[in-house]
């Protein structure tokens, strides 16, 4: 069995193939975004028919995903013109195999469940700290999207409502404050060319933007307490490639605490371990439970050799 996977990001669409045993041919694209919808599925054609035949698609893209018809429910501006996208009739009919499509962030959830940093758990959330701020809620080993497919959209939680603008949703709310793109914002008033979690960290020894960086940490503990007691969870896993650093994995435990009652104290945070292959894992996964095979995904493993290019 061959599935064809691609995890679609506003920076980059990554990309493999699952043959049964693990994740291979692996690849990386500049999405190029700002070109609009319609140029984002060519492009997507373009990458698939590179991977020759496959028995299923499986796609993880950013936006929210109606899983009943596999299309955009809504996204944003970064890629103009994909809210509405039909993306599972776009790809059925080109290619003539089943497709799947999730949400990026539901997707890395269920790979991380499958065989990362969530594997035996059937009760977690799950949130990545980039561009923005996604989440995922996982109750019974499966996803819960909401009524709209908007569920575990913590990004729009609302922790500084002094700063609310009508007519600007994400005024105020908690993705403005925790996401990568709010701390780049913040050291970039101290030194210009701190433009990347890479950049901050190599500053880091410098005493403002340590501050900046503590600052930033804190906010993240604002809207994590929110999810304790909303969801009173016994692990919380945390993404993106920042959370690769030690410092911050190791103060947000410590900070969450000072902020929630003894009984909510034990909740576990943990790294997700899949990087930049748990959406890729997951979307594979669903994709073979689809074809009839839901004993394999639990099995499902990730091969991190293979080619990787940027076009």
């Amino acid at each position: 069995m061959r599935i064809a996977a691609l995890d679609i990001g506003g920076t980059a669409i990554k990309s493999g193939i699952w043959d049964g045993s693990g994740l291979t041919e692996l690849q990386e694209w500049d999405t190029h975004a700002a070109e609009g919808a319609a140029s984002l599925m060519e492009r997507v054609k373009m990458i698939l028919h590179g991977y020759g035949k496959f028995d299923a698609i499986g796609i993880s893209t950013a936006g929210q995903v109606n899983t009943e018809t596999g299309s955009i429910c809504y996204a944003n501006d970064n890629i103009p013109g994909y809210t509405g996208m039909p993306v599972r009739e776009i790809l059925e009919k080109e290619f003539g195999v089943l497709a799947v499509v999730e949400n990026d962030v539901n997707a890395a959830a269920l790979g991380e469940m499958y065989c990362g940093a969530a594997k035996g758990l059937e009760n977690f959330l799950c949130l990545t700290y980039g561009t923005g701020v996604g989440g995922a809620i996982v109750m019974d080993g499966r996803i819960r999207a909401g009524a709209n497919y908007g569920g575990g959209s913590f990004g729009g939680i609302l922790v500084h409502p002094e700063d609310s603008r009508p007519g600007d949703v994400w005024s105020g709310c908690y993705e403005r404050y925790a996401s990568v793109t709010a701390l780049v914002r913040k050291t970039k008033k101290i030194d210009a060319g701190l433009d990347s979690g890479r950049r901050i960290f190599e500053a880091f020894g410098q005493e403002a933007v340590r501050k900046a960086v503590d600052e930033w940490i804190d906010e993240i503990v604002y809207g994590l307490v929110t999810l304790v007691y909303v969801f009173n969870p016994s692990h919380i896993l945390l993404g993106g490639g920042i959370m690769a650093q030690p410092y911050i994995m190791e103060e947000i435990p410590k900070r969450l605490v000072l902020h929630v009652t003894p009984i909510m104290r034990d909740v576990c945070i943990r790294g997700a371990s899949l990087g930049n292959t748990a959406g890729l894992a997951g979307i594979s996964a669903l994709a073979c439970g689809r074809l009839g095979n839901p004993g394999q995904p639990g099995d499902l493993c990730v091969s991190r050799s293979g080619a990787k290019d940027r076009a």
